[in-house]
């Protein structure tokens, strides 16, 4: 019986990785699809045999030691296979029509990832929304390939080692018996193809990172933490494959006079003491223009005037909320002789109470809470 190491011309402390790049060479130089002489196919079993003995440690140990390495299967091909096609199945996923029962080729095409932007927007922009371009740094197709990954006037082609199917099989003997495994071609990488010529533009991946703009309506009624989706505005995927999603965190900044609650925009007003006496006329500019207030004789710190439809428009709906403003009684605290001298003879006259306990209000401190709250 000629020596396995021999047959495939390895040394006899070559490693199992070198045992099996050897048989792989012969067998596809050997196989009786490729090479029908009958000198090639008594060389193929005498290599599937050699093979087969020296990749188990154990019939290898046996063999090294002067055993005879296992009984040889004649002619349907070596012990545990069903015959020569089988045999290049297990390595090679398949020779000529057999390659279709594993798994199938894993496509290059892939869905892109999703991509997330920060965005700051003005109070006056959430109040009707706003339009943004926005600059995205992102993955986008290829031009010169188009997403097809290989130079143009080129293409893919079938992987000469899993003849198309992606996966290469190997038996492996247990004591329960064979156990046959689907792994990843190692040279197509699971594709079943590969590119000789790869697009030199995006070095065979059909993408290429650049900067593009985003056109966007954010609509009103945003506020902080929000995120927005749009779909299919992600990075394209590998090969030209879909694009993924792209979302949009919204922040709000603060605004140095309104502050939000809800659907409804919250101010502070102050007026001086001679106002709130006698009651004005005054005009204020609000987010979306000027509004015209009234303010009566007598009116109270801690009252809240109301305009309705001067609000933030909500996020899912068309009524606009209220702007409200509390008012804030100004006491002047740096008074000249003659102002001093005026206050003193109003209080004479008004005969106003000391200071004192009233009876408690609820609404008060409603009020209040309204008034600086969010602020």
């Amino acid at each position: 019986m000629a020596d396995h190491y021999e047959v495939l011309g390895v040394a006899r402390d070559a490693s199992s990785d070198e045992i099996k790049k050897a048989y792989r060479r012969l067998a596809r130089e050997l196989h009786p699809d490729v090479n029908p002489g009958a000198d090639a196919s008594e060389r193929f079993k005498l290599v599937t045999h050699a093979y087969d003995v020296l990749s188990d440690a154990e019939q290898r140990r046996r063999y090294d030691m002067g055993g005879d390495g296992g009984a040889f299967g004649g002619a349907g091909g070596a012990a545990g296979f069903g015959g020569f096609s089988d045999i290049f199945e297990t390595f090679f996923g398949g020779g000529g029509g057999g390659g279709s029962r594993g798994p199938r080729p894993r496509s290059r095409r892939e869905r892109g990832q999703d991509a997330l932007v920060r965005v700051t927007l003005e109070l006056d922009d959430v109040v009707f929304g706003v339009h943004r371009d926005l600059e995205v740094d992102t993955a986008v197709l290829c031009e010169t390939c188009q997403g097809a990954c290989t130079q143009p006037g080129t293409s893919e082609v079938t992987c000469d080692i899993c003849h198309g199917s992606g996966h290469i099989q190997r038996t492996v003997r247990s004591l329960l018996g064979n156990v046959v495994t689907n792994q990843p071609c190692g040279t197509c990488q699971g594709h079943g193809t590969t590119i000789p010529y790869p697009c030199a533009t995006c070095q065979g991946q059909g993408r290429v990172r650049a900067r593009r703009t985003v056109s966007v309506d954010i609509p009103a009624g945003v506020e902080t933490g929000l995120r927005l989706q749009l779909p299919g505005s992600g990075e394209v995927g590998p090969a030209g494959g879909p694009n993924g999603d792209l979302y949009l965190e919204v922040t709000v900044a603060p605004h140095e006079t309104f502050s939000r609650d809800g659907d409804d925009l919250l101010a502070t007003l102050e007026v001086s003491m001679s106002d709130a006496i006698l009651g004005t006329n005054t005009t204020i500019d609000a987010l979306d223009g000027s509004v015209d207030l009234e303010l009566r004789a007598g009116i109270q710190g801690g009252d809240v005037l109301t305009i309705k439809g001067r609000g933030i428009t909500p996020l899912r709906g068309t009524q606009r909320g209220d702007l409200r403003i509390g008012v804030h009684v100004v006491t002047p605290t740096r008074l000249d002789a003659k102002e001093r001298a005026l206050i003193e003879d109003f209080a004479k006259r008004t005969k106003a109470p000391a200071p004192h306990l009233a009876e408690f209000h609820q609404g008060l401190f409603a009020k209040l809470r309204d008034r600086f709250r969010n602020v």
